[in-house]
C-alpha cells in the first residue's frame, strides 16, 4: 500500500466515522415544500442544499452545464430538484422530488412537491409523513387560491408545523409592510383551519436572503432563517409513546426440522411498543392471546417499539393472516364497517355516491361502497358545500363508506398511520382518494364558517 493510498483510506475511515457519529447524535426532520407555480419552491430547495454545503461537486457541475445550455449566466439551483426532462423544459415541478441532507444539528428528508393545481394531489404524497411544511408565497402576488389549498392540505394531514416563506422579497423592494400583510392574512387563514404553529419568514431564494444566512437587506426582520428554524423546531412526536399497533404483513411458518412448530407474524410496528408476556387482541376477530416471543433480525428480544420491523410469536395458535391487526388487549381499537372520513380526491375521474371501491388500510384491503358524500370544502371561506354528489380531482370533502368487512380503524387525530386509508379502483388498481378517518378537520372549518358541526370531538394539540 502506498502512502497516498494509506492516507486516502484513513480519510475515508475518518469520514465514515464522522458520518456514523452524526447519524447517532442528530434527530431527523421530515418536511415538505409547497406553493403556487413560479413561487420559487425548487429554487428555495436548491438554495437550501447549496448554501448548506449539501450538494456534491458533480451535481453542481451538472446543474451549471444545464444552466449554460439554457442561456443562464449562473447556475439555476432549481435544477437540483427538477430532474425530469419535462420539468426542466416547462420550468415547473411535476413529480415529488425527495432529497436527503444533513447539518451538524439535524438530518433532513425533504419532499419538494408540485405547485401546479393539476398536481396538488402530489402534495398529499409528500406531506403525508411530514412533520413540517414550508408553504411559499410570491411577495408580489400574496395569498392566492393555491396557497389556501396547500394550507388546507397541510391541516388535513395534520402537519404540526407550518412555515410561511414569503419569497421574492427582492422584487418587492424588501418592503416590511408587504411581508406583514401577507403573513397576517395567511396566519389568520391557517389558524382557522386549526394549524397549531405558523412561522413566517421573508426570503429571496434566488439571492439567498434568510434561507441559510441572515439577510442584510431586511434588518427589520429579527426571526430565524429557514434553515435555523428547520434545525431548531421541536420534533417531539414519539411513536413509541402511542397506543401499540402491529399490522400483520406476513405469516412465517418455516416447518423445517430445526423449527417444526414455529409460527411468527412479521411486520412493522406502526406505533407503540410490545413486550413479551403482554396480553394482546387480534382484530378484526377479537381473539386474545399473549406475546410469547419477539424476534428482531433473528434475535429474541424482550421488547420492541415503533418503527421496528419484527416478528411476534403468540402463545396460542390463532387464525391470523395478512391484514389482521395486533394490539394490546386494554387499548384495542373498535372495529367498524361504517367509515366517516375527510378525504382528498386524487384521480381525474370523480368519486361518486354509489361507487364501488377497494379500501386499503395498513396491510388490509377490503371491498367497500361510497354511501354518501355529505359535503365538499370551499377553500375561499372554509364553508361546507352540502351534497355535492361527487368529488373532482384535488377536491377536499367528507365521505361515508360502508366496508364489506370490519376494520380496526383509529381516528386520524389519534394516529396518522392507522387512521389513514386509500380508496382504490378495483378495475385497474389506480389510487382514487386519500382518506383520514374522523371529522376533526371538517368540524374546525365548519365552526370557523359559523356552520353547525356534524359530529362531536375536539383536538387540543395534534400530538399524534
Amino acid at each position: 500500500m502506498t502512502a497516498d493510498t494509506a492516507t486516502d483510506s484513513a480519510n475515508d475511515s475518518a469520514t465514515g466515522t464522522a458520518a456514523a457519529e452524526l447519524l447517532a447524535t442528530t434527530s431527523l426532520l421530515r418536511f415538505a415544500t409547497a406553493g403556487s407555480v413560479d413561487d420559487g419552491k425548487s429554487t428555495l430547495v436548491g438554495r437550501l442544499l447549496h448554501d448548506s454545503k449539501s450538494v456534491l461537486a458533480d451535481q453542481l457541475e451538472a446543474v451549471e452545464h444545464a444552466s449554460r445550455s439554457r442561456g443562464a449566466e449562473g447556475p439555476d439551483l432549481a435544477l437540483l430538484t427538477d430532474g425530469l426532462r419535462a420539468e426542466r423544459e416547462q420550468g415547473i415541478t411535476i413529480d415529488v422530488a425527495y432529497r436527503y441532507f444533513a447539518t451538524p444539528r439535524r438530518r433532513f428528508i425533504l419532499a419538494d412537491t408540485p405547485g401546479h393545481v393539476q398536481y396538488t394531489r402530489n402534495m398529499v404524497t409528500g406531506a403525508s409523513t411530514a412533520e413540517l411544511a414550508i408553504i411559499l408565497v410570491d411577495a408580489r402576488n400574496g395569498v392566492v387560491e393555491q396557497t389556501r389549498r396547500h394550507a388546507a392540505v397541510a391541516a388535513l394531514l395534520r402537519v404540526p408545523h407550518v412555515v410561511l416563506a414569503v419569497n421574492k422579497m427582492d422584487l418587492a423592494g424588501y418592503d416590511e409592510a408587504v411581508f406583514s400583510a401577507i403573513a397576517d392574512e395567511f396566519t389568520a387563514y391557517a389558524a382557522s383551519l386549526g394549524v397549531p404553529e405558523i412561522t413566517a419568514v421573508p426570503i429571496s431564494a434566488l439571492v439567498g436572503d434568510n434561507v441559510v444566512t441572515p439577510s442584510a437587506n431586511m434588518d427589520w426582520y429579527s426571526g430565524p432563517t429557514v434553515l435555523e428554524h428547520l434545525e431548531t423546531v421541536p420534533v417531539s412526536h414519539d411513536l413509541a409513546a402511542c397506543a401499540a399497533r402491529f399490522p400483520v404483513q406476513y405469516v412465517i411458518r418455516p416447518q423445517t426440522p430445526e423449527h417444526p412448530d414455529y409460527r411468527g407474524y412479521a411486520g412493522q410496528i406502526a406505533s407503540g411498543a410490545f413486550r413479551v408476556g403482554q396480553r394482546v387482541t387480534v382484530l378484526p376477530s377479537g381473539r386474545t392471546s399473549t406475546v410469547e416471543g419477539i424476534d428482531v433480525l433473528g434475535q429474541s428480544v424482550a421488547n420492541a417499539w415503533a418503527p421496528q420491523s419484527v416478528t411476534l410469536r403468540l402463545a396460542d395458535d390463532l387464525d391470523i393472516s395478512r391484514g389482521d391487526l395486533i394490539a394490546p388487549a386494554e387499548e384495542a381499537p373498535a372495529t367498524t364497517q361504517d367509515v366517516t372520513a375527510t378525504v382528498c380526491h386524487l384521480h381525474d375521474t370523480p368519486l361518486r355516491v354509489g361507487q364501488r371501491v377497494l379500501l386499503k388500510h395498513t396491510t388490509r384491503t377490503v371491498k367497500a361502497i361510497v354511501k354518501e358524500i355529505p359535503s365538499r370544502l370551499t377553500l375561499d371561506d372554509l364553508s361546507q358545500h352540502p351534497g355535492p354528489g361527487e368529488l373532482a380531482a384535488n377536491d377536499i370533502g367528507r365521505v361515508r363508506i360502508r366496508t364489506a368487512e370490519p376494520l380496526p380503524l383509529d381516528a386520524y387525530a389519534v394516529s396518522r398511520r392507522t387512521g389513514s386509508f386509500l380508496l382504490i379502483d378495483p378495475a385497474d388498481g389506480a389510487t382514487l382518494t386519500a382518506g383520514m378517518a374522523g371529522d376533526a378537520f371538517a368540524e374546525a372549518a365548519a365552526r370557523t364558517a359559523g356552520a353547525a358541526a356534524d359530529g362531536a370531538g375536539t383536538d387540543d394539540g395534534w400530538d399524534f
